[in-house]
């Protein structure tokens, strides 16, 4: 049974967590303002706590929504590399401003949202919500489809104040 995206955006809103597609492989979802579904995805996960999530925004502009100013040398880095499958670390937060239209409007409906792959620690990421459901089972609020996805995970970058770039991945 594929979930209404309008009840997914509400369980989202709520603090529930689930599987969908992001742009670059499933994604294990929920609200980054949410303790709880932070706290649920490092458990299902069974994610060590030291790792952090990544981080989907709609607009550069909800960086700010997590107290952090980006300089305009950094604006300027992030405006030519986004949107794309491009996470950059900014303050200790790994964001992500995905180029996929669907997913930009259900994240304009819920906000950003801590998007890590949909595996548990060590194993595959889901290539379709039939391993996805293997891997959760009923552990997860709904399971939203995008057919199979055998892409990479995004790169990942970090960018100073001064526009310095690390690459990690």
């Amino acid at each position: 049974m594929k979930d209404n995206l309008q009840n997914i955006i509400k369980v989202l809103k709520k603090g529930g967590i689930g599987v969908m597609p992001t742009d670059t492989l499933y994604g294990l979802v929920g609200s980054a303002f949410s303790k709880n579904a932070i706290e649920r995805i490092y458990k299902i996960k069974k994610r060590n706590k030291k790792k952090k999530l990544i981080v989907l925004i709609s607009a550069m502009a909800e960086i700010e929504k997590f107290g952090i100013k980006i300089t305009s040398v950094q604006y300027q880095m992030l405006h030519s590399t986004w949107p794309g499958k491009v996470s950059v670390i900014i303050n200790n937060i790994a964001f992500r401003l995905p180029a996929k239209k669907s997913l930009i409007e259900i994240l304009k409906k819920t906000g950003p949202l801590v998007a890590p792959s949909a595996n548990p620690e060590g194993l595959m990421p889901a290539e379709n919500i039939t391993q996805a459901k293997k891997y959760f089972g009923s552990n997860v609020d709904f399971y939203l489809s995008g057919g199979t996805l055998k892409g990479e995970p995004s790169k990942i970058i970090k960018i100073d104040k001064k526009g310095n770039i690390k690459t990690f991945r």
